[in-house]
């Protein structure tokens, strides 16, 4: 590798990288310069990266070299090559997207940014990029004033007896500075809560024994004459300064792993680079095999567990998936229980945790009861896959006989420990929720034996039905007294959402399992009718009844058919000429309340309400009856006018979701959504059971600031500055400056004046973006049409379609 003249270009194990500046020098002390240290990152490659493997990078930078000012960055620059691997990180208030140094080559580039140090977490990311637990414990032993290396040692030999006496080896790494670090592998059964907590105890054990050499605490205490024993690093948002990194300290000193009998010499001292080069060559990697366990094998943390469920199977025999490689980790929560009628009639439960669906078999189903427990007797790990999976596996098979869904969803884990209990909310979009414990009472070797409880205080006892608890069977939905007026006013609730999917996911899809409804490009509204009254509420609880009068027409519509109080979910439209849904013309009507103003728009943007579900009829809940059932209902309870098409029940398609799909396209509409037959109406929450495809992208954006404009704009909005909730704070998606008219700007700069504030409310905003830009309260939300989201987060030629003062700004998420 080159380390003279301006730069060349190289490959590095298979890409390509442009080095340039390799005579600068970066340590003026020693002369060592950027081709220095890109050699030494490639040549000590081999035993420095299975310690930084999978792990989020943290790079401290001397772009003018260690004389000159330094900074920490997190976040992968737009400038990095596009093969250097990496994840993402929210934190509180933003997301980071961290590199991966999983290769050579991705060394070799951070030595070309002037990367003098790169810091890591003790824990590493899974394939599919799940934190898994820590790997590795670190005790940290900084000196303070009048101590140094001696008195580390002498600490650190004090906590080996102890850390060895827990059945752990520790290995000591001069940390490049002035210190020691102590490594100890984990076998990846704790949490990082819970190394941190055994660490701080050492940390405050360790004081106590010897008070006049170490310090525990983190305050501002005086150091002077003590080790600090930082316990800290083992917290999952720290990191610690990588085995065998540079540091950008006067000379080139590496974070070196060293031998206990290296520490009990005199001489002891930190290491150089070069002399770092030189021991590894002799002796090798005093750190080796320290990945996990005590220690673990390499690739021991990617075991295959689904090695039982596989070898169980033949792909070639049976219609359940058998997928070739390993699982990887995942942060995802469905469940699954399905019904299988094998020899014996079971259920099977199965809930997704770390990158596989852990199974128990049910042989007398879900309790629910909470005074009468049921079996559970654990199986193998399932793939993911299975979580769909319906159908018969063949005779003479593994678990031969028929396989449906019983309910599925997602849940909320309250806890989980390995092979002793489980406590998780099930919100299944066929049962409804419900709140489940499974508590393991096997003893011995017996891991099998368990017991499933259904817990009091369900989740959704106070909200929902359980389908499995008395309610009517499909079909046989009735009005009840038309005309008793109910034992309470019926409430709204807030509406069912469906998830983003692709036009390929929907085809794939089986009509009769799934309903295609049309997709209306209008404004969702759960409405509310009280014997003659009727209530229009949006998404974010906002009451819109007095800006569409015409819609009371609805409560006629129920009379008729025998209904007197009924909740209902539907999209208000306005129409054009041709009788199409047309959003732009919607939003003249949003904001009008007073009732002049509604009069005088209503013939030239008119309002249609199209009802898609029926939540509660004459005082009964519905929620917790399935898809179909619901609609039944809903067509019987509304008496349509052939003339008057005010209030609508648009059917499902008859047909494909390809016909559905062709149909809405031709008709100018929005897309499809698909909602699954047997699924319960779960209100507040996002669900797969409802799964939406559009023609075109939109997304919904908080505005949190805005642009001057230019030429006829000058002194005006010229464009809006867009972001999406993530975490704690507002991530950055671009600017949006087509698609208005000047009399929408014009509006705008009078209201923004009155919600402006000093600081930004986005936790990314490029410079170029935030030069010249006006902040305000991140509180209105608007919607974009936009042609794809670029590599770096942002919407692509995003084009203004309005604003939608039916949601709020929390609610807004990433469409795709």
């Amino acid at each position: 590798m080159a380390t003279k003249g301006r730069g060349e270009r190289v490959t590095v194990g298979g890409h390509t990288l442009q080095l340039t500046n390799l005579d600068k020098v970066l340590y003026p002390e020693t002369g060592t310069t950027k081709g220095d240290v890109i050699g030494y990152y490639a040549a000590v490659a081999e035993w420095m990266l299975p310690h930084v493997e999978d792990r989020p990078a943290t790079r401290k930078r001397w772009v003018n070299g260690v004389a000159g000012e330094a900074f920490f960055e997190k976040n992968l620059p737009d400038s990095a090559p596009t093969w250097v691997a990496r994840r993402e990180i929210e934190h509180s208030d933003h997301t980071n997207v961290y590199p991966l140094v999983n290769d050579e080559a991705t060394l070799a580039w951070l030595g070309q940014v002037a990367a003098l140090e790169i810091h890591v977490p003790q824990w590493r990311f899974g394939p599919r990029g799940a934190q898994r637990n820590p790997d590795r414990l670190v005790l940290d032993l900084d000196p303070g004033e009048g101590v140094g290396l001696a008195e580390c040692v002498e600490v650190a030999q004090e906590l080996r007896k102890v850390v060895e006496g827990m059945g752990l080896a520790l290995v000591p790494v001069t940390s490049g500075s002035k210190g020691l670090h102590l490594y100890a592998a984990l076998d990846g059964k704790q949490t990082t809560d819970q190394v941190s907590e055994i660490a701080h105890e050492l940390a405050r054990a360790m004081e106590a024994d010897h008070p006049d050499l170490v310090l525990s605490s983190m305050g501002k205490h005086d150091r002077r004459g003590k080790v600090f024993l930082d316990w800290s690093q083992n917290n999952g948002s720290k990191t610690t300064v990588a085995p065998y990194s540079l540091r950008g300290r006067s000379h080139p000193t590496v974070a070196a792993p060293r031998t206990w009998r290296e520490l009990a010499s005199k001489s002891l001292r930190q290491l150089e680079y070069t002399e770092v080069l030189a021991r590894l060559k002799r002796r090798g990697d005093p750190l080796e095999g320290l990945s996990s366990g005590t220690p673990v094998p390499p690739g021991e943390l990617d075991r295959d567990r689904l090695a039982t469920y596989r070898s169980k199977r033949d792909a070639s025999k049976t219609s359940e998936p058998v997928p070739a490689s390993a699982p990887a980790s995942s942060d995802g929560r469905s469940f699954v229980i399905q019904e299988h009628h094998a020899r014996r009639l079971h259920w099977d439960f199965r809930l997704e945790h770390d990158g596989v669906l852990v199974s128990w078999a049910l042989p007398k189903g879900e309790p629910q009861d909470p005074a009468h427990n049921r079996l559970a007797v654990q199986t193998e790990d399932h793939p993911l896959e299975y979580g769909t999976f319906e159908g018969t596996i063949a005779k003479g098979e593994y678990g031969a006989g028929t396989v449906t869904i019983w309910d599925s969803g997602e849940y909320d884990l309250e806890k989980w420990r390995d092979g002793e209990e489980v406590i998780a909310v099930l919100h299944g979009e066929q049962r409804g929720t419900r709140r489940v414990a499974l508590i393991h009472t096997g003893r011995g070797d017996d891991t099998k034996t368990w017991l499933i409880h259904r817990m009091k205080d369900d989740a959704g006892d106070s909200d929902e039905e359980s389908s499995s608890a008395g309610s009517t069977s499909r079909g046989s939905t009735s009005h009840g007294s038309s005309r008793s007026r109910p034992t309470r006013p019926p409430e709204p609730v807030h509406p069912m959402l469906a998830t983003a999917g692709t036009e390929a996911d929907l085809a794939a899809l089986d009509a009769d399992d799934w309903a295609f409804e049309l997709k209306w490009d209008g404004v969702r509204a759960v409405v509310t009718v009280d014997h003659g009254e009727v209530r229009l509420t949006s998404r974010n609880d906002h009451d819109m009844t007095a800006s569409y009068p015409e819609l009371g027409v609805l409560a006629d519509r129920l009379a008729d058919a025998g209904v007197g109080s009924a909740v209902l979910d539907g999209e208000i439209v306005a129409v054009d000429a041709k009788g199409r849904p047309d959003f732009q013309i919607l939003q003249s009507r949003m904001k009008l309340t007073k009732a002049r103003d509604v009069a005088r728009a209503q013939d030239r943007a008119p309002v249609r309400l199209l009802l898609f579900d029926l939540l509660e009829l004459d005082g009964r809940s519905l929620r917790a009856e399935p898809y179909d059932d619901r609609r039944a209902a809903l067509e019987k309870a509304v008496s349509l006018d052939a003339k008057d098409h005010t209030i609508d029940v648009p059917p499902a398609f008859e047909g494909s979701f390809d016909e559905a799909m062709t149909f809405s396209r031709k008709l100018g509409l929005e897309g499809v959504v698909a909602k699954r037959r047997d699924s319960t109406y779960s209100a507040g929450r996002r669900s797969r059971a409802w799964v939406k495809a559009k023609h075109h992208a939109t997304q919904e954006v908080v505005i949190g600031g805005w642009r001057p404009g230019a030429g006829r704009r000058a002194g005006g909005v010229g464009s809006l500055l867009m972001g999406i909730p993530e975490g704690d704070g507002l991530r950055y998606v671009g600017r949006v400056g087509t698609g208005f008219s000047d009399r929408d700007l014009d509006d705008l700069l009078a209201a923004f004046e009155r919600e402006s504030r000093k600081t930004s409310p986005f936790v990314d905003v490029p410079a170029a973006d935030s030069r010249d830009a006006h902040w305000i309260t991140p509180r209105r939300v608007g919607e974009v049409s936009f042609a794809e989201w670029t590599t770096t987060g942002r919407l692509r030629q995003p084009s203004w379609r309005g604003w939608r003062p039916d949601k709020d700004a929390a609610s807004v998420v990433a469409e795709s």
